[in-house]
């Protein structure tokens, strides 16, 4: 093998050079060329960015797959440039067991027909959460990545280059110094002293030029900023759909289970207070109207917020036979119009059910007030 024995002497030279010059630093021992304030700011910067992006991207990846094997595997796959297996989701493989267990049960059966009904939902917010996914990695993930794979490398890479132009700059005006101190006392040494100062405007050249072009891309960090800032709007808006679909599919799965209910356990009351959350806006309530809708037959009006055809008075509306109950008010409500009853969050009131109401609403009375409230803002106690 044909050996440059000059190339790799001057290699060698040069490494043991920048070493000395390195030690004599941390020692205390030698002047080191500081960089400007501006510049250490960005590279301040860039080190808060990368540490930052870091922490960000490991912990999104853990919210969208907990399961570290998992995380794992997908990464061993992405390394070797492979296609990662597709997976059904934790809601889709609850929905497939609950199908199952329906099918076992009998699907005509009350417990299998509700079974049938959670498991659709369920698989729903597993393609819901498939589709978020999909939409965080692509837009969210993916950025990151390439920004430590990518930018921040190149960053690293020419930051190591200036500051071994940086050990060459200062070893050769150590050397010029020594060249000067030898020159006073001997005029023999005037040509080492040229040579050491032209050997110092190459390095002060190289050093320039160097920390001109690691500047230029440490400035770029804030290009960076812009960018991880449009993925991040794109990662809530995903976020946000998928939060809204599972909600709706939620609302969706209450009313077909809470008009079943119904039927399967007549003289109940229909629906379950806790298992939804409030509409997003909600305000202090209002004194009601004095009237409210009615039934006159059994059965239910096409309007959930209408309760039957007709109107009378409140002071002619009478709890049933069957009794009532009390309820704890979870979230505030505002009534939609004069026969409803505003609720504030926390406070107690009487409720009962009149024959033919909507199964998500109830009759609700606090001192002399008395209207429709919807279940779903209720606790019921007794």
């Amino acid at each position: 093998m044909d050996f440059n024995m000059k190339k790799l002497a001057s290699d060698a030279g040069v490494f043991f050079s920048r070493a000395v010059q390195f030690t004599e630093e941390k020692l205390g021992q030698a002047e080191k060329t500081e960089l400007d304030a501006h510049f250490e700011s960005l590279l301040a910067k860039a080190d808060c960015t990368k540490n930052w992006t870091e922490k960000i991207l490991h912990q999104t990846e853990v919210l969208l797959q907990p399961n570290p094997s998992v995380r794992v595997e997908e990464f061993l796959y992405e390394k070797l440039d492979r296609k990662v297996p597709s997976r059904v989701t934790n809601g889709e493989l609850l929905a497939q067991y609950m199908v199952e267990a329906a099918n076992d049960f009998g699907p005509g059966t009350p417990y299998g027909k509700t079974l049938l009904k959670v498991g659709e939902t369920q698989k729903r917010l597993g393609g819901a959460e498939r589709d978020f996914m999909h939409s965080a990695s692509i837009n969210f993930l993916n950025p990151l990545r390439n920004f430590l794979e990518g930018d921040w490398r190149t960053i690293t890479k020419e930051r190591r280059i200036l500051e071994n132009r940086r050990l060459d700059l200062d070893a050769c005006k150590a050397r010029l110094k020594k060249a000067k101190a030898a020159e006073a006392k001997a005029s023999l040494w005037s040509d080492e002293v040229e040579k050491a100062e032209h050997e110092l405007r190459v390095a002060q050249t190289e050093f320039d030029r160097q920390a001109e072009l690691t500047r230029l891309l440490l400035e770029g960090i804030s290009s960076t900023h812009v960018n991880h800032l449009r993925c991040l709007h794109q990662f809530v808006e995903s976020q946000a759909t998928y939060y809204a679909q599972g909600y709706q599919y939620m609302l969706d799965l209450q009313k077909q289970l809470g008009s079943s209910k119904g039927e399967i356990f007549p003289g109940t009351f229909v629906g379950n207070a806790e298992s939804t959350s409030p509409p997003p806006a909600t305000t202090s309530p209002t004194t009601v109207a004095a009237t409210i809708p009615v039934v006159a037959t059994v059965g239910r009006a096409p309007n959930p917020a209408t309760a039957v055809e007709g109107a009378l008075n409140l002071n002619d509306v009478k709890p049933p036979a069957s009794g009532t109950r009390k309820a704890r008010v979870l979230y505030d409500y505002e009534a939609a119009d004069s026969s409803e009853l505003a609720l504030l969050a926390d406070e107690m009131i009487t409720v009962y059910s009149l024959p033919g109401m909507d199964p998500d609403w109830l009759i609700g009375e606090r001192g002399n007030q008395k209207g429709k409230v919807p279940v779903t803002y209720l606790e019921l106690l007794s």
